[in-house]
Order: structure tokens, then C-alpha cells, then sequence
């Protein structure tokens, strides 16, 4: 699919991997509207973007929520072509503590918003990218992106939501594609690695050496780079996704290869 000129939804649009997502869509000449819950940083790349991107504060647990939002995106402009699924939470609590057992609205919580959410907002999207005028040879209408982790495969100590509800992403990949392969909508899943975003720096959108300092323990657990990953990395992946008709069904892992770890 070509960027220009389509219109795409990416939740947590406003931070993180989304973000870089946002801006990689819109510099391939896209538009964009961000589902996210952080007017402020949403509303700062707004006027960062300009007339290209839009602003929708949604709750991807919601329907009515992500309901307000696709009709707000078909207002301003009149189509969706692609939904990128970033939005995320977690946790880290293990399953029998010192303090109990894990509590169950806390892994009730991430399991809605990571799992629930994600398939909440691409079957909405979905509806709407089926009304779309095939736009190649091949009868194509959307692109639909998730976002998993290596924690659906290698989950840690802690991780018991986080890598459950990751799991379900990963999936509900193929059964997706399969659904809405006759519509001409295409579904893949990237399964990212140790990313430099809010989620793993505290909320912090920059890796400052302070912050490094702290975290290099796990970047150097990647045998080459060295680092963490880059969340423009993880967006171009997305934007050659999207680009790419013939990927389809697929979780992709994106990590440096962090199983080559020494045995």
C-alpha cells in the first residue's frame, strides 16, 4: 500500500512507539489520527504536524469511546486505510508475593487494555476499511498492525499479564488475518524487544545517560547492538508493513536478537 494520501488510526499515537509511528506515516505523506488518553502530548504533536494529524482522546477499552473516535477520523477524513495498535500497559507483580497473591483487577486490567482494547479498536477499524474502494490490483482495502513483546514467548519473573495478554496478541494474529483476508485487509503483529520507550524509562520519552546508566544491564543483554532498540526502529518496520501487500499473518520479532544470548 502507498502511504500518500491514506488515512491511518494508531492508538498510544502519542508517546513511544506510536508516536514514531505517527510521524514516519505522515512524513510518507499519510494522515493521522491518534487515539490516546494524554491530551497534552497529542495535542503537542498536533501542532508539531500540523493539518495532517488529528487529536482523539480515546479509551481503546471503551466501544463507545473508540466509536467516537472512528467517527471523528471519518469526519475529518472521510476514510481509514490502516490502524496501527500501540496502546499498552504493565505491570510486574508475581503470582504469589510477600504482599499475596497477584490482585486480580490488576491482571484483569492489562489483559483489557493490551488484548481487549487492541481488538477493539482494529474490528471497528476493520468495518470501516471494508467500505474502502480497492486502492490495488489485488482487491486491497486496509492494513491492520498489532504490537506484542518477546514477553508473549519468553516471559519473566513478574510478567504474568503483561506476557498473557501479549500471548493473546500474538495469537489472534493468523484467525484475523484469516477473517479478513476476503475484504482485502491484510494483519500482521510486531513483537518488539527491550524498546527505548515511556513504558520501560519511567515515562520518560528520551534515553538520557542517566537513564542508560540504569538500563544498560538489559541493553547489554542484546549481543549486537548493544543497546536498546530505537522506537523509529519498531516504526519502520510498521511503515514497511503497511507498504509490503504480501505480508500477511505474520508476528514479526524485532529485538537484536536477544535469544543469541551466551549459554
Amino acid at each position: 500500500m502507498e502511504i500518500k494520501d491514506k488515512v491511518a488510526v494508531v492508538t498510544g499515537g502519542a508517546s513511544g512507539l506510536g508516536r514514531a509511528t505517527v510521524k514516519r506515516l505522515v512524513a510518507a505523506g499519510g494522515k493521522v489520527a491518534i487515539f490516546d488518553m494524554n491530551e497534552e502530548k497529542g495535542n503537542a504533536l498536533v501542532s508539531e504536524l500540523g493539518d495532517s494529524v488529528i487529536f482523539c482522546s480515546v479509551n481503546v477499552v471503551d466501544e463507545e469511546s473508540v466509536k467516537a473516535g472512528i467517527a471523528a477520523t471519518m469526519d475529518a477524513f472521510g476514510a481509514i486505510h490502516i490502524n496501527c495498535n500501540f496502546a499498552g500497559i504493565g505491570n510486574a507483580q508475581r503470582t504469589m508475593g510477600k504482599k499475596g497473591p497477584f490482585p486480580l483487577d490488576a491482571f484483569q486490567m492489562v489483559i483489557n487494555v493490551n488484548l481487549v482494547g487492541t481488538f477493539n479498536v482494529l474490528r471497528l477499524c476493520a468495518e470501516q476499511m471494508a467500505n474502502n474502494e480497492p486502492f490495488n490490483k489485488d482487491g486491497g482495502r486496509g492494513a491492520i498492525i498489532n504490537t506484542a513483546s518477546v514477553a508473549a514467548y519468553e516471559g519473566q519473573i513478574g510478567q504474568a499479564a503483561y506476557s498473557a495478554s501479549k500471548g493473546g496478541v500474538v495469537g489472534m494474529t493468523l484467525p484475523i488475518a484469516r477473517d479478513l483476508a476476503v475484504l482485502g485487509i491484510r494483519v500482521n503483529t510486531i513483537v518488539p524487544g527491550l524498546i527505548a520507550t515511556p513504558l520501560m524509562m519511567g515515562g520518560a520519552e528520551e534515553l538520557t545517560p542517566e537513564i542508560w546508566e540504569f538500563l544498560k544491564p538489559l541493553g547489554s543483554q542484546v549481543l549486537y547492538p548493544q543497546r536498546l532498540g530505537d522506537p523509529d526502529e519498531i516504526a519502520h518496520l510498521a511503515q514497511m508493513l503497511v507498504e509490503n501487500d504480501y505480508m500477511n499473518g505474520e508476528c514479526i520479532r524485532m529485538d537484536g536478537g536477544i535469544r543469541m544470548q551466551p549459554k
